[in-house]
């Protein structure tokens, strides 16, 4: 059996590539024009001829556009592959899926790390202070430019949830449904205070040099360190206990400076392989677009939401410390409040913030029989959001 017909076994949308979409220029938040504006993305499935099943997932910090399916000589799989494909929660048989590297990214789309067209030299701290809904108003972009006039769903967990709640309260008549999986309408002094350290980190290390390492020694060390911060706050007490408990990696020096335990050798493999494929001027820009966010814009949520038809999701798991559950229902009282069609559900899993990530089974079922509900109105009467 060969490798691409062992992929269509598995239910994979199988071998796919990744797309470009540049234009010229976005109106930023803080009222600058930048541009031009390249956009990386992927698409799987087929969009039906009235593009009406369109789906749009947005990732996390350290994700890409690559969400699903496999590249040509490469062996791992899209960040959410389990799923993304035929008969999984997002059913490319019958939806038309779409993922872009958000803008400030570092894998396709215009980024710290990309040429400035004025200088010829990457932008590095000259490229703009850019905001989460900076990111979606690009993707919005994308969307016109695929000639969707409304989308089925938006859908995306951890920083892909605030970009939900973006599309959520300011393109609400762009989008049918929305899915913000363990997210929060603001960050807490603690999940800006975790990014600190991590953006400090980066800083003080001495290959930085003020953002401008591009052509030399990147800041990995600093990058190391903040990626395995964010791994401890991925994780749950209990799944840190199960995985590696206080098991040594073997016999050796004592009270030497050397990962001994199984989970100091997990989190700096973590941090050095992270260092390989991500810029560390993205990790400082997108970090504080995270901090800067808040979907009420200072006033209150359920005001801003008032008379949307736009039908919502919410899901948060029960062992996530660093997005807690509180802060999802935060978002469905806020769409309560507002007469917003809201469906809440908190999974019971061990695996801490990482769960939207790898609890497939039930959130694949949640997802799927959400969608089949909203898609409905459309299949049996034609009516498309209205």
């Amino acid at each position: 059996m060969n490798r691409e017909n062992k992929i269509i076994q598995n239910n994979s949308v199988g071998l796919v590539k990744t797309q470009a979409f540049t234009f010229d220029s976005l109106k930023l938040e803080s009222g600058e024009r930048f541009g031009p504006v390249t956009l990386a993305f992927e698409t799987y499935g087929t969009l039906n001829k009235e593009k009406s099943n369109a789906v749009l997932i947005v990732h996390a910090l350290s994700g890409d556009a690559h969400a699903a399916g496999l590249h040509e000589n490469e062996k791992d799989p899209g960040w959410w592959d389990a799923f993304i494909g035929p008969g999984k929660a997002f059913d490319t048989d019958k939806y038309f899926v779409i993922c872009s590297n958000i803008l400030g990214g570092c894998k396709g789309s215009t980024g710290p790390s990309s040429l400035n067209p004025a200088t010829g030299a990457p932008y590095a701290l000259d490229f703009p202070l850019i905001s989460i809904n900076d990111m979606v108003n690009a993707q919005k972009r994308l969307v016109d430019h695929l000639g969707i006039d409304k989308l089925l769903s938006v859908v995306g967990g951890s920083m892909g949830g605030q970009q939900v709640l973006s599309w959520l309260v300011n393109h609400p008549n762009k989008i049918l449904s929305a899915i913000p999986i363990a997210t929060t309408i603001r960050h807490s002094p603690q999940q800006i205070a975790f990014n600190e350290v991590g953006r400090q980190s980066i800083m003080a290390d001495a290959h930085w040099k003020s953002g401008n390492y591009y052509g030399g020694s990147a800041p990995s060390k600093g990058l190391a360190v903040a990626r395995m911060v964010g791994h401890i706050t991925y994780m749950s007490d209990k799944s840190m206990a199960e995985k590696f408990g206080r098991t040594k990696k073997g016999p050796g020096e004592t009270f030497k400076f050397t990962a001994d335990f199984e989970v100091e050798g997990y989190l700096r493999y973590r941090g050095d392989n992270f260092v390989k494929r991500f810029d560390a001027n993205s990790y400082l820009y997108i970090t504080k677009a995270m901090d800067n966010f808040d979907a009420s814009g200072g006033k209150r949520l359920c005001e801003i939401l008032r008379g949307s038809k736009v039908k919502v999701l919410v899901i948060s798991f029960k062992s996530d410390w660093l997005y807690p559950g509180y802060q999802s229902k935060e978002i469905v009282k806020a769409c309560k409040l507002a007469g917003v069609e809201t469906t809440y559900c908190e999974i019971d899993s061990t695996y801490g913030h990482d769960a939207f990530l790898l609890e497939v089974d039930e959130e694949a079922h949640l997802i799927r029989h959400f969608l089949k509900k909203v898609f409905y109105a459309y299949e049996v009467t034609g009516n498309y959001g209205e």
